[in-house]
């Protein structure tokens, strides 16, 4: 057998899995192209009984539609939502109302704004990921919204200055995953269809679309990498029941993802089991023929190579009309599963077009968004104690503009993202950020911003406050000030990509705060990822805290941090490094002016801390760190068989199911290791699970927890590890592979904070 290039040797990750019949590189599935996989499965409902109910009514009505009705259904139309469906009065078919963003209503009035999904992620808290899904999924639902256009794990993160990573929920798939179930229960036990987005490979803003250069970009991956980094999380979501997901923009493999047959067809209907709907992007659409034959179910936002146009091709049979018919039993099967025919409110949108009174729908949620905010603001530096913030703290110096709210962010609140970056020479310091922007941004009733929520604390505490937002060089220096905080920010967007994970005015105005002040704390807003080595080491700089994406109540989950109401124990969700160039190939978009442009994804399955491990590079921060104000200690580690089925490959007579092979979520063993909090106040350890994989990367996220303690207080936590997570996929036998060798387990505090060890065998 011909000896692999280098290339697929990555993309492999050196397996030992036999690749046996493969003559030629190229033949090994597949790296670069995408199979044909035809015709679309017919969806039936063999998920649950509670699919096959909602897919025999479904079928029942879509038995009583014409032809030109069933196309209606499946295209979209303009209307009081971001997208609307076509409608059936006669039937009492209603029009399904489409909205954003995954964490908030965007553009509409008596709303909340949430933490943005890496934010939610930094929490490492499973509870808090399912309630803030439910919250979301309640607002939804009271506005008249059928569909949330989220969660998001389509970008994962697989590029450092990726414009839309802040949506997302972190840079590895299990991470990720694991948000992405929490948060598709809860938006759907709130009456609501989540839409899992963007599937898949959506890793770049640049050229994601076609335009005057050609093209939009290809997303080149090889199989192995495309299930146990990009699909893996999505798997969690399908599990949780999700009703819909979104195609996304970009070529992937040579074909645009909402007509990629393998991708939608063979891994996503077939392979994953989905009997939801696809939904495209908006104007992701590029064919009729072959987008619907690929597996596209509904398009938005105007369907324009439908409608009428898809009438004809299955009256010519180009498209069958057992596909046409599965596309609307799709649909209309996700409608009745989440029970909004049984009375669903009618749409509440506010646009300049359908004025009206405002529907309040914040509830009690801005207690939620504030102790969300606390949980994933992220302590990283902290000399000699310096948080919180003791009675004696009663003089504070604040500097910079992410302190306090812009002065007029409203210029466009259809769109409106936050725009809090700040770009010199053309536009002025836009305040403190707390979404990124397009359509994944939230939009405020309210901001409480950092600085007014120490003008209440310190009112409170009788103190003194000093402030200049604007200064690079502040003057004077308040020299006999407590502390000094200086906030700034790294603002992010869809629709492009970062140029840089640092900025010259931030760092120097640190640096000058610095200088004059002995006790300077940092405070970051950041859509991601913010390289801090032009001044950490500094010092005078005695805190550090990334404060994220926190939403609304910013300052009060700010405050509630500094002043020790929340011991923090928000832990990072990507890895930051020393320097920028230490993400290598992995840092920027791909800048292409051809015709056809090209990403080849050639790192495989390492990306974030899984590269740094690989290239034993040390990062600033790594992936899972951060600090608190108390001390854990970890002990009595151990691991168990469950005693199930340690097969290679799972049992082909048992049917998939949504979210795939059931054995695949079957426990085979259990980690347990205990906590302890050694330190005099209360805390939150996140206790973290990593597997060495035989033919893997070293390392592998595989479990996580959050666990709340008392001073003294000893818990018990225990991780289970499934099929899943212990297998590779089998790039010839197209199945998740079990190996029967010794696995490495670690249980600590991050990826390179790894207190206990041991081993796992599976003969």
């Amino acid at each position: 057998m011909k000896v692999l290039s280098p290339l697929i040797q990555v993309a492999l990750v050196q397996s030992t899995v036999c690749v046996a019949g493969y003559t030629n590189e190229s033949e090994v599935p597949y790296y670069g192209r995408s199979p044909a996989v035809y015709p679309s499965p017919i969806g039936n409902g063999s998920t649950s009984t509670a699919w096959e109910t909602a897919y025999k009514r479904a079928k029942a009505l879509v038995s009583k539609l014409t032809v030109e009705e069933k196309t209606n259904l499946t295209r979209g139309h303009d209307g009081q939502c971001v997208g609307n469906s076509g409608a059936v009065p006669r039937l009492s078919i209603p029009s399904l109302c489409f909205s954003d963003a995954p964490d908030g209503l965007r553009g509409q009035e008596f709303v909340s704004a949430f933490p943005a999904g890496i934010h939610v992620a930094s929490t490492w808290d499973r509870s808090l990921m399912y309630e803030y899904g439910h919250a979301l999924g309640e607002e939804y639902h009271d506005k008249g919204v059928n569909v949330a256009l989220g969660p998001v794990a389509g970008p994962l993160g697989r590029l450092a200055r990726g414009g839309r990573n802040w949506e997302g929920l972190g840079a590895d798939p299990y991470l990720a995953g694991v948000g992405m179930g929490a948060i598709t229960k809860g938006i759907q036990e709130a009456g609501v269809i989540a839409n899992a987005k963007h599937w898949l490979l959506n890793e770049e803003e640049w050229r994601r679309n076609p335009g005057d250069m050609g093209e939009a970009l290809s997303s080149n991956v090889d199989d192995r990498t495309l299930h146990e980094l990009y699909a893996f999380p999505f798997m969690d979501s399908l599990k949780e029941g999700i009703r819909s997901v979104m195609c996304s923009y970009q070529r992937s493999n040579h074909s645009y993802g909402c007509q990629n047959s393998k991708l939608m067809n063979g891994i996503l209907k077939t392979e994953l089991g989905f009997d939801g709907f696809v939904v495209s992007d908006w104007d992701a659409q590029h064919a009729g023929v072959a987008s619907a034959n690929a597996g596209l179910d509904i398009v938005m936002p105007d369907g324009g190579f439908w409608g009428r146009n898809l009438t004809r091709a299955v009256n010519n049979g180009s498209v069958t009309a057992d596909r046409l018919d599965d596309m609307v039993t799709r649909i209309l099967a996700a409608w009745y599963l989440t029970g909004q025919d049984e009375g669903f409110p009618a749409p509440g949108m506010y646009s300049e077009a359908d004025k009206h009174d405002p529907i309040d729908v914040q509830r009690d949620h801005a207690d939620l968004i504030q102790e969300i905010g606390s949980a994933g603001t992220v302590l990283v530096k902290n000399v000699n104690n310096t948080l919180p913030f003791t009675n004696s703290t009663r003089f504070l110096s604040v500097y910079g503009y992410d302190a306090t709210v812009s002065a007029a962010p409203w210029s466009n609140p259809s769109r409106y993202g936050g725009g809090y970056e700040v770009n010199f020479g053309w536009t002025t310091f836009n305040g403190t950020l707390f979404t990124g922007g397009g359509s994944g941004g939230s939009t405020p009733p309210y901001v409480v911003s950092p600085f007014q929520a120490l003008q209440e604390r310190t009112s409170r505490n009788r103190g003194t406050l000093r402030w200049d937002f604007y200064s690079e060089n502040p003057t004077p220096a308040y020299v006999n000030s407590d502390a000094c905080l200086v906030f700034i920010n790294a603002y992010a967007s869809e629709a492009f990509d970062r140029t840089s994970l640092t900025d010259e005015f931030s760092d120097n105005l640190v640096k000058n705060v610095a200088a004059n002040c002995s006790n300077t704390i940092v405070v970051i807003h950041s859509a991601g990822i913010r390289t801090v080595d032009a001044w950490i080491n500094h010092p005078n700089v005695t805190a550090v805290l990334y404060g994220g994406l926190p939403g609304q109540e910013s300052g009060h989950s700010l405050a509630d941090i500094l002043y020790g109401d929340v011991n923090p124990s928000g832990r990072l969700p990507y890895t930051v490094a020393k320097n920028e160039s230490d993400y290598g190939s992995l840092l920027n978009s791909t800048v292409s002016f051809d015709a056809f442009p090209e990403v080849n994804f050639t790192e495989g399955l390492y990306i974030d801390y899984r590269a740094f491990d690989r290239k034993e590079i040390t990062p600033r921060f790594e992936f899972g760190f951060g600090l608190s104000y108390t001390t854990f200690k970890y002990s009595d580690f151990h691991v168990k068989s469950t005693g199930n089925r340690t097969s290679a490959l799972v049992d082909p007579s048992i049917a998939i199911v949504q979210g795939g092979h059931p054995e695949l979520w079957d426990t085979l063993f259990e980690v347990t290791a205990s906590i302890t909090n050694t330190g005099d106040v209360a805390g939150s350890e996140v206790a973290q699970l990593y597997v060495e994989i035989p033919n893997a990367p070293v390392r592998q996220l595989r479990g996580f927890e959050r666990v709340p303690l008392t001073a003294g207080e000893t818990k018990t936590v225990t991780f289970p590890l499934t099929r899943r997570d212990l297998s590779i996929w089998d790039v010839v036998a197209q199945q998740w592979r079990l190996q029967h060798a010794e696995y490495s387990v670690f249980v600590g505090a991050s990826s390179r904070i790894l207190h206990l060890n041991g081993t796992l065998e599976i003969e």
